[in-house]
């Protein structure tokens, strides 16, 4: 039977330092199915970082472009993590947890496809791939879909768009991933006519997530996995409850 899949948002963000290490502790120790995080390239390096500058989630400044990888390293994330790069993050997440990998910035397909060669790509369960690419840059998931088409993507929307089919298309989503305010019963209708699943964010109330999956929604990327223990009205499955530390 179908049922709602649980997405770290950031690994954890509103429960530990948002794409850290500790992060995605946090957030497979709630019992996620899968976690979300977003990648730029530092140089030779994939890193773990949201933002174009490090401002906000750091102690740094400064565009992420503009400094070495090492120079990135010596930054504290939060807690007195460093930011992490994306082999770090995959060597870390068990294998039975899906990693969404969000492209940001030019450059992260090559860089991407690159470091998940080697990288399993079959299905941990029937409902979710071991890996799926998404970006807002519907571009560059073109880019990187072409280098690596067995990986599954997800094109990303923060609003509706007549543009959105085709740009599924292109790329044999595996899903769509909405702003949850987007993702209305006939917009998560149209998006499952195309064959794809559709996947909403950031969904941080269990009552709104209970409303998407009645909806159609396939899975929610939330900040706060802890809220979705022992949900069976929505059937999440998450068990574990383990607290996590901001």
């Amino acid at each position: 039977m179908e049922r709602l899949l649980v997405i770290g948002h950031r690994g954890a963000a509103g429960l530990a330092p948002e794409n850290t290490l500790p992060g995605f502790g946090c957030a497979v120790g709630h019992g996620v199915d899968g976690v979300e995080l977003d990648v730029r390239v530092a140089g030779t390096e994939v890193v773990v970082i949201h933002d174009d500058r490090v401002d906000r989630t750091t102690n740094g400044t400064g565009l992420v472009s503009e400094l070495s990888f090492d120079e990135l390293r010596r930054l504290d994330a939060g807690g007195g993590e460093p930011i992490p790069t994306l082999g770090e993050v995959l060597d870390a997440v068990p294998a039975h947890i899906m990693v969404n990998i969000e492209l940001k910035g030019p450059g992260t397909a090559g860089a991407v496809a690159g470091l998940v060669r080697n990288r399993s790509t079959g299905p941990t369960h029937p409902d979710m791939p071991t890996l799926l690419v998404s970006s807002f840059d519907h571009r560059e998931l073109r880019r990187f879909h072409e280098l690596r088409p067995r990986i599954a993507c997800a094109p990303l929307a923060g609003r509706w768009s007549d543009c959105l089919e085709a740009a599924a298309r292109a790329v044999d989503a595996w899903s769509v991933n909405l702003a949850h305010r987007a993702a209305t019963p006939a917009n998560v209708a149209a998006v499952r006519s195309w064959g794809c699943r559709c996947l909403a964010y950031t969904v941080n109330d269990p009552r709104r997530a209970r409303m998407l999956f009645a909806s159609g929604v396939t899975g929610v990327f939330t900040d706060y996995p802890d809220r979705f223990v022992g949900e069976p009205a929505s059937r999440f499955s998450s068990s574990a409850s383990s607290r996590c530390s901001s």
